[in-house]
């Protein structure tokens, strides 16, 4: 509605008095308007209050603002490996309380602060836990194992509530241990809320991708492996691991869970053990991940660290892989097994274009210590918290039985972490 131009021209004239005074224009306007006419009639009673239910129209202009809509942000920190070697649970079982069998938890202390800090955190679980069976850790010469329940208990407190299962172990003790151990897991699931992938009960079971919302951000996570020591399922099995051969299933799974979800992150298990070079199927499965639509690829089974990237798709948009996050704890007897990769980075929608975009990408080191020939004194270390004292005193050099490269020192970890972690990406003071 428009105002008169009588009018219009007295709310200007008293535009300054209004904003000290209070008073709405539309009142000063008619008592203008009245005051004009009383002086028409030589009237000059200026303390007169006008009749405004009389006077006439008044219009309230409201001026409204967009509310700036916010960006929505998640912290998201993975490790690689959590491989359980006889001397991780003879460690364990060595901090036992009375009454207790195994206490994992002080092998991890030293890195708790960082998977706490995070919105989500991811762990690769690569041994089974089946209570059934005899505790194993790869003894006797035998690549076999079978972890004590007491291990989940740790890292469930210490922060992780994502777990990936895809492995070449799964099949270690069988398919009914593997049931088991994914039946422990999906309790446990239940229990703290956690997210269980990368082995299934089922078909169907393994066409429900997960999704877990958190600050707003939904993200889909999916595990895939390369095989299974050579190991196969019983032919009436229902249980289902998807292999990474599989590519038409991986390729239907990763658009339908960009379909339903904000980020896609991917584990894939793949490689060559003990090496930190990274062959070109991996480079070719990756870029067709990314241009499926993963954003994050969080590589394992290496047992080493290797290298990590952009890959840009071809709509110029981008994803990024860190081919293998390397060992998060073991008590393996190479140096070049001792240094991990904890994947770091922050999934970012946009609040203004509900564009995703990755931010703050890199991965912190981790080193995993031990003392003297029996393992004494294990844990993993982020970088920051490790030191050249430790690094002298580390056990590797007298461990039993021994591996190829038995030397350690602070410049062999630092030449490790240099040649295969690009500069950009290290994060080494947190």
């Amino acid at each position: 509605m428009k105002l008169r131009k009588g009018r219009a021209t007295a709310c200007l004239a008293v535009l300054a008095v209004l904003v000290i005074s209070g008073v709405s224009c539309a009142t000063k306007a008619v008592g203008n308007v009245l005051d004009s006419d009383n002086a028409g009639n030589g009237s000059s009673d200026n303390n007169q209050q006008p009749d405004i239910s009389s006077a006439g129209e008044s219009t309230t202009v409201e001026t409204t603002t967009e509310p700036i809509q916010e960006d929505k942000r998640v912290h998201v920190i993975a490790a690689g490996d959590n491989l359980i070697h006889y001397s991780v649970f003879k460690n364990a079982e060595r901090l036992a309380g009375e009454g207790e069998n195994y206490d994992f938890k002080p092998i991890y202390e030293n890195v708790k602060y960082l998977i706490e800090d995070a919105d989500v955190a991811v762990l690769n679980q690569e041994t089974i836990i089946s209570e059934s069976n005899p505790v194993r850790g790869a003894d006797g010469g035998a690549l076999l194992f079978n972890s004590p329940p007491e291990v989940a208990d740790a890292v469930i407190d210490l922060g992780f509530d994502v777990f990936t299962m895809a492995n070449n172990h799964l099949l270690d003790f069988g398919a009914s241990a593997l049931e088991e151990s994914i039946n422990f897991w999906n309790e446990k699931a239940e229990t703290y809320d956690l997210t269980i992938l990368g082995a299934y009960l089922n078909e169907e079971d393994s066409e429900n991708i997960r999704v877990r919302e958190v600050n707003g951000v939904k993200i889909a996570f999916l595990a895939y492996a390369e095989h299974i020591n050579g190991f196969e399922f019983p032919y009436d099995s229902p249980l289902r691991v998807i292999m990474n051969y599989e590519e038409d299933i991986i390729e239907r799974q990763i658009k339908e869970a960009k379909e339903i979800a904000d980020a896609v992150i991917v584990s894939a298990h793949w490689g060559v053990e003990d090496t930190h070079v990274v062959s070109d199927d991996r480079i070719e499965l990756a870029n067709k991940m990314v241009n499926w639509g993963a954003d994050v690829i969080l590589g394992g089974h290496t047992h080493t660290a290797e290298t990590m990237e952009w890959i840009e798709r071809d709509d110029g948009t981008r994803g990024f892989v860190y081919y293998s996050m390397g060992n998060f704890i073991c008590c393996q007897t190479d140096n070049f097994n001792l240094i991990g990769e904890m994947p770091d980075f922050d999934i970012v929608v946009d609040g203004a274009t509900g564009e995703v975009r990755l931010e703050d990408v890199g991965c912190i080191p981790n080193i995993i210590h031990y003392e003297a020939g029996d393992y004494s004194n294990l844990g993993v270390y982020p970088y920051s918290k490790y030191t050249p004292e430790l690094a002298a005193v580390h056990g590797i050099p007298y461990a039993v039985p021994a591996g190829t490269y038995t030397t350690f020192s602070w410049d062999i970890l630092n030449d490790i972490i240099n040649e295969n972690i690009p500069e950009e990406f290290r994060k080494l003071d947190k």
